[in-house]
């Protein structure tokens, strides 16, 4: 073959590859991955927001768990159930003769808790560890801890659990105090057995009083941090916290109507538990401090009846003998409107201030009474629990018949109220340990008496000042007013606020 040919056969050969590489790529030029004849597919497009602040942001988030979680526990508690009862054993017989439910079985439960020191004191909830049997500590590392109690505050819901351990991560504890409406704030624990679960929200509310503790009786302690952060069964115990990494809240309490999160958490102010911490780990109990007062909320009519401008503080609605306010020279109709230079709004805001407080400590409180602004310092005393003695001082309105006759507990109604109102008998007086007060029998929802804070089953001790015996007492100083007028009754509340 002549070198002429064989040049032309390398042309055409080449010609050949060339013609086949545009085949290959369908048109496009350049060199691509694939099998032939797959195409680019492109996803998505280029993000047109340009803001720097989103990775300081996310950082924030990322630092806090990074220095929080290792201080996060899960807390496991086994208890003994009581035995069914007789009728529950009755209907399992209908599965058969042999069918037997023992006396007790044990159930597991539990929550959250956080490390606030290094050799193992941990807090968590009351609510947690109560009737404990076995308690067990899991870390979030995997390592595992036998716990005990070391002191619980059925009050608060707080409760001082510890493990034996050395130089534990420990929580850095911030001042509730601080805390504003906004504020962004993580939940850390372990909601629905899921460990180590991270959630964000704002703090929405500060200061809320949910009547959760009522088995705490009146001496109940609520001034909840709301939060929007989920919080699930399981996060009782475990820590709510700002973006500086501080703990400012333990998570407690959810609003829900199906026992999971539906918006709403609360969380006790760390402020309040660090008090409480410092008794139990020092002395095993809580050194509760003792006021001696009964409150109740102001509301506008109340502030119109005693001469303020508006309705701020809290109205004194009781004073105990002896105790540590009337010492100080408090009195029943006082309105407390700070204490320690502290603004109070409501009671629970008292109780919260007080408890931080120890046996000893004095206080002042800023009260009003008869147009004027007082000062009275207070030296708090041990809360003991008190069964006083109450005698049957009833006096009798002219013509009416004793306590044990019908006449007696016949009701009295005003409509204008929404209120109805009968005397009370010796038995109602004694265990209500009050000497004077009527009864009311019924307050009409959305009347003027139910929207002022009159329950049924309340005691209106007195009204304008005067002492209430009998429904006739108050017919008499409702009938001295014309319509507009603001009444001033002072109440025992069937569950009352005390301090």
């Amino acid at each position: 073959m002549s070198k002429k040919s064989i040049l032309a056969a390398l042309f055409l050969i080449f010609i050949g590859i060339i013609f086949g590489m545009v085949l290959v790529s369908n048109f496009q030029f350049g060199v691509l991955p694939g099998f032939a004849g797959e195409q680019d597919v492109a996803l998505g497009a280029q993000s047109q927001v340009n803001n720097p602040d989103y990775k300081s942001l996310s950082k924030a988030f990322i630092d806090v768990n990074k220095a929080v979680s290792p201080t996060v526990v899960s807390i496991t508690v086994t208890t003994k159930v009581k035995s069914k009862s007789r009728d529950l054993r009755d209907f399992f017989h209908f599965f058969g003769p042999e069918s037997q439910i023992p006396e007790s079985m044990p159930q597991i439960d539990g929550g959250s808790g956080f490390v606030i020191s290094g050799d193992g004191y941990i807090m968590t909830n009351n609510h947690v560890v109560a009737d404990a049997e076995k308690i067990d500590v899991t870390f979030g590392d995997g390592r595992k801890m036998k716990g005990k109690v070391i002191g619980t505050d059925p009050t608060t819901d707080l409760a001082i659990i510890k493990v034996d351990g050395k130089d534990l991560a420990t929580a850095a504890l911030g001042n509730s105090d601080e805390l504003e409406i906004g504020e962004m704030v993580m939940a850390i624990g372990n909601p629905l057995g899921l460990q180590g679960t991270v959630t964000a929200g704002i703090v929405s509310a500060i200061g809320r009083d949910i009547g959760i503790l009522r088995q705490a009786g009146n001496y109940r302690i609520e001034n909840f941090i709301q939060t929007d952060a989920a919080i699930n069964p399981g996060n009782s115990g475990g820590p709510l916290v700002n973006l500086k990494g501080e703990v400012v809240g333990i998570n407690s309490a959810i609003a829900t109507t199906n026992e999971r999160y539906q918006g709403y958490g609360f969380a006790i102010p760390i402020n309040l538990a660090k008090a409480v911490a410092e008794d139990i780990i020092k002395i095993g109990h809580v050194r509760r401090a003792y006021v001696g007062i009964g409150m109740n909320p102001l509301t506008e009519t109340m502030a119109k009846a005693l001469g303020l401008e508006k309705a701020e503080g809290v109205l004194i609605q009781k004073v105990d003998e002896d105790g540590p306010a009337e010492s100080a020279g408090i009195k029943e109709g006082d309105v407390i409107l700070s204490i320690d230079g502290k603004d109070i709004k409501a009671p629970n805001e008292v109780q919260t201030l007080v408890a931080r407080k120890h046996p000893g400590d004095v206080i002042t409180f800023k009260i009003f009474r008869d147009g004027k602004t007082l000062e009275k310092k207070i030296t708090l005393k041990q809360r003991k629990d008190d069964a006083v003695a109450v005698k049957d001082n009833t006096q009798k309105d002219s013509g009416e018949k004793d306590d044990s006759e019908e006449v007696s507990t016949k009701p009295l109604t005003f409509e204008n109220l929404g209120l109805t109102v009968r005397r009370m008998t010796s038995e109602e007086r004694k265990s209500s340990k009050v000497e004077k007060g009527i009864i009311v029998s019924e307050s009409k929802q959305f009347s003027e008496a139910f929207n002022n804070g009159i329950g049924t089953g309340d005691i209106l001790l007195e009204a304008d000042k005067q002492d209430l015996n009998s429904p006739k007492d108050l017919k008499k100083i409702i009938d001295r007013h014309k319509p507009g007028d603001a009444i001033l009754f002072r109440i025992k509340k069937s569950e009352g606020i005390g301090f």
